[in-house]
């Protein structure tokens, strides 16, 4: 077979190769004939045989598994969300036919969003779905991968994941998928590489696949195997020598303190990882409270959460991004289904700002929460002044409110994310305490170009000289009003940009956990040179 390479995002470092096993299809959408006529008994049947699978499931699996696992058992258990399928089968419908469009609508909701968070759930929800299908049709459950394999497909199922039998390599390759998903989490944690977006993969026999650049060769020709004994080795040490460095403080070679900080979408993200790895969070994505179909979060559940995270961080800075709704992010009963491009609509702090019924809750648990910790509130989708200093108002009128209350609260430092071109183009009229360089979306306005769009995917480079200009920019801009700066976007765990990024004189990268090793090792490479 033609040797292919396909590249994609890396959602897991490392280098793998090994036999391709094809992630099977979606389950079938017809029950056999002979199905039960009864057809609401034959579906809590199946959703119970389900729920023993995941059960026995959770028995086999570490913590963070039985975590995700767990989910799944909840919301299986949650009668809310077979109901519409109970109501269809009493309507006349079928089982199947009613399961399968009752688990569809609700997977939409969640996979219209390209938030993280969101997708790792629709995902979840999907597995849950084909799972009592299978059980519904009679249908065999998916084969297992041969140990050492190289997964791909459109997605792979959290519990095809927990699985597969890992101790001899292997990898996954996925045509869509998202770096933060329970999948990829899980990949991270145990070492196995994995690339998500990578389009059509077709169809193949052996695969190399590379997490660091995101290049996945099907099968590779006799140069790509050449080189492949080679590169495993070096990938080994380099790995453990990442290892080595986590909770090592990183330097350059004046001695110039360099902050890892990390990024995290929600608590599961710091299950099983140590504090002791980084200098603190450098963003908290509160999304994962705001979940698609489900009430607003009320202020005890904010600052319980909020409370969790920041205790964890062992007295570590921890910094929490306001919700970031709108764009790709839709959040039931505050965003608007309607806009024509959400992404230059209605999304952020303009958000946050124009319901602050919402804003004024979290600003409360976040407040609250100050006391005890080193929380500081950063906001996001910030375009000019006036927005700021508008949110700025609102915080003070936050806390005088609840001084008045006799509720205990503190004002963090308030700072704001510098991912519009006009925010980094005009830091220094900003008032904020600090600035942070969402990366991600300063490379897509910037550069015109969405970075879940494969056809502009060449487009969406954070080393253009453009993007690197603004960065410049609000670098010296912090200078200036003697302000920290740090970048919080995926450029910063990029090891290729990590030397640009030393060189314009950032001083505080934050990254995914699993990322923290490996930018440290190019920040040492980068002060030896």
């Amino acid at each position: 077979m033609t040797e292919r390479r396909l590249t994609g995002r890396s959602a897991s470092p490392g280098l793998a190769a090994g036999p391709v096993f094809v992630i099977g299809g979606p389950a079938p959408h017809r029950a056999p004939a002979l199905l039960d006529e009864d057809g609401e008994a034959a579906l809590r049947q199946a959703i119970d045989a389900a729920l023993t699978d995941l059960v026995a499931l959770v028995a086999k699996v570490d913590e963070e598994g039985a975590d995700i696992i767990g989910f799944q058992i909840a919301m299986l258990e949650d009668e809310a969300l077979s109901e519409g399928a109970f109501d269809a089968i009493a309507a006349g419908v079928s089982p199947t036919h009613a399961w399968r469009s009752a688990l569809d609508a609700e997977i939409l909701d969640y996979e219209h969003s390209e938030d993280p968070y969101f997708q790792a759930r629709g995902v979840d929800l999907a597995d849950i779905r084909d799972r009592v299908l299978a059980h519904l049709t009679g249908t065999a459950g998916p084969a297992h991968a041969p140990a050492g394999s190289i997964l791909i497909g459109e997605e792979v199922a959290p519990s095809l994941f927990l699985s597969t039998d890992w101790s001899k390599g292997g990898g996954v390759a996925l045509a869509s998928g998202s770096p933060s998903s329970h999948v990829a989490m899980l990949a991270r944690s145990r070492g196995i590489p994995m690339v998500t977006g990578l389009g059509p993969l077709g169809m193949a026999e052996y695969a190399i696949l590379d997490g660091e650049t995101g290049m996945v060769t099907l099968d590779p020709g006799p140069q790509a195997l050449a080189g492949l004994a080679p590169a495993l080795a070096a990938s080994k040490q380099a790995n453990a020598h990442a290892e080595e460095l986590e909770a090592k403080p990183a330097f350059l070679s004046d001695g110039t303190r360099i902050e890892v900080m990390i990024n995290i979408a929600s608590p599961a993200d710091i299950k099983g990882c140590s504090p002791e790895i980084c200098d603190g969070i450098g963003l908290v994505r509160t999304e994962f409270l705001f979940e698609p179909g489900h009430p607003l979060p009320n202020e005890e559940s904010q600052y319980a959460a909020y409370m969790a995270i920041a205790a964890w961080a062992s007295g570590r800075p921890v910094t929490f991004r306001t919700l970031d709704a709108g764009g790709d992010k839709p959040v039931l009963g505050l965003t608007d289904a309607s806009e024509s491009n959400p992404f230059l609509g209605l999304r952020g702090l303009r958000l946050s700002l124009a319901r602050p019924e919402a804003f004024r809750v979290q600003l409360r648990a976040l407040t609250r929460a100050a006391v005890h910790h080193d929380i500081r509130i950063m906001l996001p989708m910030v375009t000019v002044p006036s927005e700021f200093a508008e949110a700025s108002a609102l915080l003070d009128a936050v806390v005088a409110g609840l001084v008045r209350e006799g509720t205990a609260c503190r004002r963090p430092p308030l700072g704001m994310m510098v991912e519009v071109p006009a925010a980094a183009l005009g830091a220094l009229r900003f008032a904020a305490d600090f600035y942070s360089i969402g990366s991600n979306d300063l490379t897509q306005y910037t550069m015109a170009a969405a970075r879940d769009i494969s056809t502009v995917a060449a487009l969406h480079d954070a080393s253009n000289p453009a993007v690197l200009e603004l960065m410049g920019r609000t670098v010296g801009a912090g200078r200036v009003r003697k302000v920290p700066v740090s970048i919080c976007g995926d450029a910063a765990a990029d090891m290729r940009l990590v030397p640009q990024l030393l060189g314009l004189g950032l001083t505080s990268l934050s990254v995914p956990p699993a990322f923290v090793g490996r930018v440290k090792a190019a920040i040492e490479s980068f002060a030896n040179v």
